[in-house]
């Protein structure tokens, strides 16, 4: 009878440890904590509880229920308020907060999306570009692809479903006045760090920042925000450029666009221009594919720039 009870002892406690998470469930974007810090956080106060036979040890670990505000460590359920389509792959989905509260990123941080396809558990990383003290929402721009496991979750989404996040994750935090002059390289949806950042100048009057914006797309029409981009272009302190990559007639292109935009890619003769022609040194801002930013850093010190003058997200 005495061995029964201590195998179902021992079974209770099986019960109670916590489970590895898969590699899937880490977006790869350096969060801390991470999946595995926390897993590895809780696998030792499991141990512990376990060897002095105290359950009441495990009370500290974190609850799966959602938290009262956004947390690194615990999701939060989010409802879907909003589902627009830009472009056949790519959406831009709003989160409702409650009442009049605000997320509580600083521009450059982004979150930690988390999904389930087939019973699996996946985390990406994503930064929402609505402004730092916008209230009572959030945006994040998500581009899907044809066999990206997240992408499956995003194309399912309805108005009034639930998505899980946590954060806020980014070493990079901006500060008014921080550098002399931006200088944002962005391809595709990699323009979303940029646009919070940007923002962030623009709405304050006292932030004499420059910024140089340049958004890579493959064509005119893929461009992303064009709207928000030409708005701010307004500012005395802001300039936009854009490269796209599969076009090469400026004629086709509304005639607002024909002077600051360029065919082909972003490479080293362009970037070399871009630097040379910022009004204060700048500090460069790179968001892309990794091929994208490992080319870019690549250009950018041969043009000159320190490893410690430009940011990679």
């Amino acid at each position: 009878m005495m061995a029964e009870r201590e195998e179902d002892e021992e079974e209770a406690w099986l019960q109670l440890r916590p489970v590895e998470p898969l590699p899937s469930q880490c977006c790869g974007s350096g969060c801390s904590p991470c999946v595995f810090d926390l897993y590895q956080r809780d696998l030792a106060r499991w141990e512990a509880a376990r060897a002095s036979k105290d359950r009441s040890l495990l009370r500290g670990s974190t609850s799966q229920s959602c938290p009262s505000e956004l947390n690194p460590e615990t999701f939060m359920a989010f409802r879907i308020s909003a589902v627009d389509r830009l472009s056949k792959d790519t959406y831009l989905v709003r989160f409702a907060l409650p009442g009049n509260s605000q997320l509580g990123l600083r521009p450059g941080q982004h979150l930690i999306l988390r999904g389930t396809v087939d019973d699996l558990e996946i985390q990406r990383a994503y930064t929402p570009i609505s402004p730092a003290n916008t209230e009572g929402y959030f945006e994040v721009l998500i581009k899907c692809y044809q066999t990206g496991l997240m992408s499956q979750c995003v194309k399912s989404w309805r108005v009034g479903d639930a998505a899980f996040w946590r954060g806020p994750f980014g070493s990079f935090c901006y500060k008014p006045n921080q550098y002399g002059e931006l200088l944002m390289l962005a391809a595709g949806t990699g323009l979303a760090p940029m646009v919070p950042i940007l923002q962030s100048i623009t709405d304050n009057a006292e932030d004499e920042t420059f910024v140089t914006l340049v958004g890579c797309f493959k064509t005119f029409e893929g461009i992303y925000l064009k709207a928000f981009l030409q708005e701010q272009a307004r500012f005395w302190n802001v300039r936009t450029f854009f490269v796209l990559s599969q076009e090469n007639s400026p004629e086709q292109l509304p005639w607002s666009y024909r002077d600051k935009t360029r065919f082909g890619r972003l490479g080293q003769d362009l970037v070399d221009e871009l630097v040379g022609s910022c009004r204060r040194k700048p500090f460069a801002l790179v968001c892309g594919s990794a091929e994208f930013t490992q080319d870019v850093a690549r250009c950018l010190l041969s043009a000159g720039l320190a490893e410690d003058a430009y940011f990679l997200f």
